[in-house]
């Protein structure tokens, strides 16, 4: 099954006898708001509009915990999760399709941790709602309950010591801008600089222009001139777990399994006895 869908295969699933639950993610990291300008409000851009039958779930209070040891966005306490996903209309046995504004952040997190948890059937609409050409309603729907009950694996997730762990015997990928995995501007976090080992892939060069994935063959072709070989172990980081998940994702279309560092540097670098490398060299 691809990890993604575009806008016309989505017309023609939801218009078919198994219509997939929607699920509105919409979300970005707002630096403006550490200089006290309002943040990004992911509610009233879907109250704006929205695709018609998608829920809105709320990445900071559904899809993370609150910001602490783990990092800004660590992983979602599983019964607020579930009752989310619940809420939203999620069963076991029903496709979902995961969207979001356009960048793709917040609809990969969703995606990973439905994948994670269990979920068989989740995709993200490739280019998010930009790419969408059908009518859109503001009202909320009301669906029937869900019956997925999380059940988390046991791959595909990495702490702190797994992540350094692998960047000296696999490829661990920073999906950061390269500036921040250089060390030359960090506007969030303690410190600046990278996971000593970690391989500079920014997101960003995952999609083109119009926001949509590569394809298969262009993203394998990236990801190997990045060093991921045949078989390989793949970890991804990023600053809080947001935009790695993405690049986790871009991987999945690649054909690539990849394990997610959902800490990332605001963990890492939050403990100081924890080394950090600059410039742009991995070591």
């Amino acid at each position: 099954m691809n990890a993604i869908i575009s806008a016309s295969e989505l017309a023609s699933a939801l218009a078919g006898p198994h219509p997939p639950v929607l699920l509105d993610v919409r979300w970005q990291l707002s630096l403006a708001a550490a200089a006290g300008a309002p943040p990004f409000d992911g509610r009233a851009a879907y109250r704006a509009g929205h695709l018609p039958g998608a829920v809105f779930v709320d990445l900071d209070e559904e899809l993370a915990s609150a910001p602490g040891g783990h990092g800004r966005h660590p992983l979602p306490d599983l019964e607020v999760f579930g009752a989310a996903m619940r809420r939203a209309g999620v069963s076991s046995a029903a496709p979902v399709v995961v969207y979001d504004g356009g960048l793709g952040w917040g609809a990969a997190r969703a995606w990973w941790l439905l994948r994670w948890t269990g979920h068989p059937d989740v995709r993200v609409l490739d280019g998010g709602l930009p790419s969408w050409e059908g009518p859109l309603e503001t009202s909320a729907p009301r669906p029937a309950e869900g019956d997925f009950v999380p059940a988390p694996g046991a791959a595909g997730l990495l702490d702190a010591d797994g992540a350094a762990a692998l960047a000296r015997s696999g490829v661990l990928l920073d999906a950061r801008a390269g500036e921040r995995y250089r060390g030359e501007v960090e506007p969030i976090d303690r410190v600046g600089g990278h996971i000593p080992g970690a391989v500079s892939a920014p997101t960003t060069e995952n999609v083109g222009a119009d926001g949509r994935f590569l394809s298969a063959g262009e993203l394998g072709a990236r990801f190997k001139e990045l060093g991921v070989s045949q078989g390989s172990p793949v970890g991804v980081y990023c600053g809080s777990g947001v935009s790695a998940a993405h690049e986790v994702l871009a991987l999945a279309v690649a054909g690539i399994p990849a394990a997610l560092y959902v800490g990332s540097w605001s963990e890492w670098s939050s403990d100081p006895g924890r080394p950090v490398a600059v410039g742009p060299d991995p070591r």
